[in-house]
């Protein structure tokens, strides 16, 4: 089913009991932040995926996209989030249709995906399927034509000519302030349980979260809870208050970065433990990180997987659901896009397209769901490197919790590496998770990972 063919010299195998005691990183201690976030259950092993309405199929809208729901279920996702869905402004509109990211009205639906019932209805139906559906968020800023800006004009930030203003160079956007303003913090938080509330949303992703003051956060977290149970992903990284009382997840952006560095030849597989070494001393076990090879930013803006990471693609999708994290697929990575969409204008998603992508999403799912060492977050299992003589080049490690223990091998070059394990207690039989072939490995004999191969054994 995938591409890995491993050259044995002489490979054997062990049994998996021996996996826990693989060499170890140095071990360091670290004061985890205190975090008093009570993530769902149903979170503990998710895959996330995020839909673009407007350019998922031909229609735009949710009708359309929910006859999709039976082929994503069956892909083995369990987040469906959807990028804004509310009406955007015409004011300093950029392009044809405007960025979805230009909020007109927080309660209401854009009339080109359909109403509030079909919304209500896409859910029911996800819900029914076993789906749990979250929203993106926009708080920061709104459209400059959002009735607030007429109602409300001291919730917005002015330059000193008294005009508001829009952050970096989003000019179709303006800026909230939401420094000594309750009634802004009461208005936002009333449209964030709207949803919860009326169309039983599950949760919110949330965009340029660090930008908002954690406070009002944390505020409305304990009010959404109060409806039911939400999971909260914020699009930030490196703020880890807001980790603790606000939000389950946030993003991997950094690591997204050091991919991308790595296929380009610029950083290699000793960067991966750096980055953990770090991340490990600033969040909680108990935070979810979100991975990913694409996302709607990076497809419009820099480019696909493919033009960004060649044909390490497949194998940086491996590396992004197998390392401690909470993996994300964007709409039509499962049928190789290697397209930009258009982000101000229509465009679409060729579902007609045969690739070998879409059973090789379906198998890391379904070795996610499998593999509780691979669970997210703390539900998941230790992150040990593997010795190998090619540290650089084939990022290796032992994933382990309870009696399940995943054996996980990346070469991240574009050459053949001859691959050497010095452990006699790695020794043994491992079947593939995802070629399905048996896999032989002596202690000190080498085999050869081909160009961009993988191995995820068990």
């Amino acid at each position: 089913m995938i591409h890995l063919i491993v050259m044995a010299l002489a490979l054997v195998v062990i049994s998996m009991g021996f996996l826990s005691c693989a060499t170890k990183t140095e071990e360091k201690s670290f004061v985890k932040p205190f975090s008093v976030v009570v993530t769902p259950t149903w979170a503990k092993d998710a895959v996330i995926y995020e839909v673009n309405t407007r350019q998922f199929t031909k229609e735009g809208t949710f009708d359309a996209f929910a006859t999709h729901l039976p082929r994503l279920k069956e892909l083995g996702v369990d987040i469906l989030w959807f990028m804004p869905i509310h009406p955007i402004g015409e004011l300093n509109r950029k392009g044809g249709l405007g960025s979805y990211y230009s909020i007109k009205d927080y309660k209401a639906v854009n009339p080109e995906f359909g109403n509030f019932e079909d919304f209500k209805n896409l859910v029911e139906k996800a819900h029914e399927m076993g789906f749990k559906v979250i929203l993106d968020w926009v708080a920061n800023h709104t459209s400059f034509d959002h009735q607030w800006a007429t109602d409300h004009p001291d919730w917005y930030n002015r330059d000193e000519n008294g005009e508001i203003i829009s952050p970096y160079d989003w000019t179709d956007v303006a800026d909230l302030n939401y420094e000594n303003n309750p009634a802004l913090w009461n208005a936002m938080i009333d449209a964030l349980k709207f949803w919860v509330a009326e169309a039983n949303i599950d949760g919110y992703r949330c965009d340029v979260a660090g930008m908002v003051p954690t406070a009002f956060w944390e505020k409305a977290r304990v009010e959404l809870d109060a409806i039911k149970p939400v999971f909260m992903l914020a699009e930030d990284e490196g703020q880890r208050d807001l980790m603790q009382k606000a939000f389950d997840a946030n993003y991997g952006w950094e690591f997204h970065h050091i991919m991308n560095h790595i296929a380009k030849g610029e950083k290699t597989a000793k960067d991966v433990w750096k980055y953990f070494a770090k991340e490990d001393s600033i969040f909680a076990p108990s935070s979810y990180r979100m991975m990913f090879t694409s996302n709607h930013d990076e497809n419009s803006w820099n480019g696909t997987e493919f033009e960004r990471m060649g044909e390490g693609a497949k194998a940086f999708a491996v590396m992004s659901y197998t390392i401690p994290g909470f993996p994300m697929i964007y709409n039509g990575q499962e049928v190789a896009l290697n397209h930009r969409l258009l982000f101000f204008e229509k465009d679409e998603i060729d579902w007609t397209k045969e690739s070998d992508f879409t059973a090789f999403y379906t198998c890391l799912n379904s070795i996610k769901k499998d593999s509780e060492s691979l669970w997210n977050a703390d539900n998941g299992g230790s992150f040990t490197e593997i010795a190998t003589d090619k540290a650089a080049e084939v990022l290796s490690f032992v994933r382990e919790k309870n009696d399940n223990r995943v054996m996980v091998l990346i070469n991240v070059t574009g050459e053949n590496e001859e691959v050497t394990i010095s452990d006699k207690n790695l020794e043994g039989k491992y079947t593939d998770l995802i070629s399905g072939e048996t896999i032989e490995i002596v202690a000190g004999s080498a085999f050869t990972l081909p160009a961009w191969g993988y191995l995820v054994l068990k």
